[in-house]
């Protein structure tokens, strides 16, 4: 057995400081808690396998850990973009949900504050290229210098460069509303479930914005929608459906939680009766423009909330 030295115990303790941010990094690059997760441990087992005068050369550990957790996402998305070719339906990130009355301590609950995880951002980068939505957030969001963005690609500095303004652009056309105050949201969230148990489909329409979507990601394995759902009418005669279909009832059909760091559904599983069909689990997340829904993301592969507390 190989001894732990004092070194190696300073340096454990050093990346258990870093590590709230390097899985804030990994998640914002891969959309995956468990991707995110075992980057970053990959991440420590590189720098516990260097020597000491290797990690003597290191002069910046936070700088270089970042640069290490890119490289290992960025291998991970070129996998992730193969693996989409074949997926039935939307592809959505894996949500990360918090308590309301969360304490932080957890690597996670910190991450989800930042405004760059929340789900419409996430969903945006989904449609970058690897390399592109790596240049991006390594550089805009963490400050990571093209030199170092460039060697994690194996590109040029200037095609770095690209990479980032492309990425850039797409997030602008794509213009995600930025996060509301969560007193808003409970609001809005609080009227749209009591308009969806009115069953009238005016009364839905008055709460949701004119360019809201319903996204659905079951992986072909779970029921959702399978294409997505656009404009105030066609929502909300949807989601009248599923109450209808399912006899559900929108005031106790899931537990209120922080989804990305937003308000969203946590729903459990809930069997048919023998006239009905069961519910599977899902997490739902909701998304506010000008005091209306304005996007839906319906999370329902059970091998994207895997990792999901449900109760009930």
């Amino acid at each position: 057995m190989v001894p732990v030295t004092a070194a190696d115990q300073t340096l454990a303790r050093t990346f258990t400081e870093h590590r709230a941010h390097l899985v804030g990094v990994a998640y914002r690059l891969t959309g995956s808690v468990a991707d995110a997760e075992d980057a970053v441990q990959e991440s420590w087992l590189r720098l516990a396998g260097l020597t000491g005068a290797a990690r003597d050369d290191i002069r910046d550990l936070r700088g270089w850990l970042t640069t290490v957790v890119g490289r290992i996402c960025l291998d991970r998305l070129r996998s992730a973009a193969v693996r989409r070719e074949s997926y039935v339906g939307s592809w959505l990130p894996e949500p990360v949900v918090t308590s309301l009355t969360s304490t932080g301590e957890d690597p996670l609950d910190r991450v989800v504050r930042d405004d760059g995880v929340r789900l419409a951002a996430l969903v945006v980068l989904d449609r970058l290229t690897p390399e592109q939505r790596v240049a991006f957030v390594l550089h805009d969001a963490f400050s990571v210098p093209f030199d170092e963005i460039a060697a994690a690609l194996g590109c040029s500095v200037p095609t770095a460069r690209q990479h980032a303004s492309r990425g850039r652009k797409a997030l602008v056309d794509a213009d995600p509303p930025p996060r509301v105050a969560l007193e808003e949201q409970r609001v809005v969230l609080e009227r749209f479930l009591a308009a969806l148990a009115t069953g009238d489909v005016r009364t839905v329409i008055d709460l949701l914005h004119p360019d809201v979507v319903a996204v659905g990601d079951g992986g072909g394995r779970v029921r959702t929608a399978l294409h997505e759902v656009v404009g105030p009418e066609k929502v909300a005669r949807f989601l009248l459906g599923l109450v209808a279909k399912y006899r559900l009832d929108p005031g106790a059909v899931g537990v209120v939680a922080l989804v990305n760091g937003d308000l969203g559904l946590v729903i459990p599983e809930q069997p048919g009766d023998g006239t009905t069909r069961g519910v599977p689990r899902r997490v739902d997340g909701l998304v506010i423009r000008d005091g209306l829904l304005v996007a839906l993301y319906d999370v329902a592969n059970p091998d994207k909330i895997a990792h999901v507390p449900f109760t009930g």
